[in-house]
């Protein structure tokens, strides 16, 4: 239990604006977690009960991508670090066209997915607004 929560309040730290927004320090590498002050450790996982008891039918999906998190490798959280910040700076159309397109995507073959990229690449902006109102995950 303990590493799971551990891996909620590294998921929530990488994915909170507010940290974002703090200029990264350049000193000395910050301490090991047990080298923390009950204080310190407060500060952090503040922000992750704050989620945890604000959401509760969220916590399923805290709980598994805490959980997903642990079993990743470095490279593989590296990618979804970038894929968060790419998601981060995206409009509003373009997230719904990546929506649509994940969406579909997930239904195919990797034969298909390739097809489908293809496709994507050679459709104009007409035609890919056709696409998405008719392959649009229903809300």
């Amino acid at each position: 239990m303990h590493r799971i929560r551990l891996s909620t309040l590294l998921l929530a730290l990488c994915a909170a604006p507010a940290f974002a927004a703090q200029p990264a320090q350049t000193t000395a590498v910050p301490p090991a977690w047990e080298q923390l002050s009950q204080a310190e450790r407060e500060l952090l996982v503040a922000p992750v009960r704050e989620r945890w008891n604000a959401n509760p039918a969220q916590r399923a999906r805290m709980l598994n991508h805490a959980q997903r998190w642990q079993t990743m490798t470095p490279e593989q959280r590296e990618r979804a670090h970038h894929g968060m910040k790419r998601w981060s700076h995206m409009d509003a159309g373009k997230r719904e066209e990546m929506r649509a397109l994940f969406h579909k995507m997930r239904t195919l073959d990797p034969e298909q997915r390739k097809a489908l990229r293809e496709q994507w690449k050679a459709m104009t902006p007409e035609q890919r607004k056709v696409w998405i109102e008719a392959n649009s995950p229903k809300r």
